[in-house]
């Protein structure tokens, strides 16, 4: 893999050394911040790092902000959460913000660059495409080269593992698919997170695909899995 350009956001100067060394150690180029303005700063410089680990607990504001921040100024950055907090809402609170994946301290360092690598991989697929494609169904299209999602004339913003999730299922519509092939698919085959994870992103896909009134396209078949599929408006 290449050298990726990494950020860690961390008010513990001990911790931030520590993930430093051990990922420099793995080939990678360790960018550090000890504020959430710190943070917001670099990643606003480009180039912009490949990839954020940021805590959820900051001096000045929380990680869930930076991400609020970032996502709202359409940085689609990969980021992963690294916090004490292993509450499901805390969790859905921090996926909701725009975190792409979410780490519980203490952690393994194995786990943690495991996370990183997958994290690494999914961005370089998705910017490796070249001319791209455009896919529809029903009233939904997606450039793949531009990455514009819209349902009629409605923009939809995505963050980087809902496009994902999105364009998994949406090149292969109207097929019914297990849990375990969009985990391998989206997350891919190394996955080490939390499968419950799917169940939150599955929701939070639904909610900006569907607004009331509209027409379903994500269908949950029981049992089984997940299809895109055009169906009946949502009450």
């Amino acid at each position: 893999m290449e050298t990726s350009r990494l950020l860690i956001v961390d008010d513990d100067p001990d911790l931030r050394a520590f993930l430093s060394g051990e990922l420099s150690a793995e080939g990678h180029n360790c960018l550090l911040a000890a504020t959430g303005q710190e943070a917001l700063l670099q990643i606003r410089q480009p180039p912009p790092p490949d990839l954020v680990l940021l805590d959820w607990t900051l001096p000045d504001f929380s990680g869930v902000e930076v991400c609020q921040r970032m996502r709202a100024s359409q940085i689609s950055t990969p980021v992963l959460m690294l916090t004490a907090r292993d509450d499901v809402s805390e969790r859905v609170k921090a996926l909701d913000a725009g975190a792409d994946d979410y780490l519980t301290k203490p952690f393994s360092i194995e786990e943690l660059l495991a996370r990183v690598r997958a994290q690494l991989r999914r961005s370089q697929l998705q910017g490796g495409g070249s001319a791209g494609e455009q896919l529809e169904l029903a009233d939904l299209l997606v450039d793949t080269a531009s990455r514009d999602v819209r349902r009629g004339e409605q923009t939809i913003t995505l963050t980087v593992r809902e496009y994902e999730l999105l364009l998994f299922l949406l090149r292969r519509p109207n097929q019914v698919h297990s849990r375990q092939e969009i985990l391998d698919g989206v997350w891919g085959e190394a996955f080490v997170g939390d499968a419950s994870l799917l169940d939150v992103y599955v929701r939070y896909l639904r909610r900006k695909l569907e607004p009331k009134g509209q027409p379903t396209l994500l269908q949950t078949v029981r049992g089984v899995g997940f299809m895109l599929k055009p169906g009946p408006p949502r009450a």
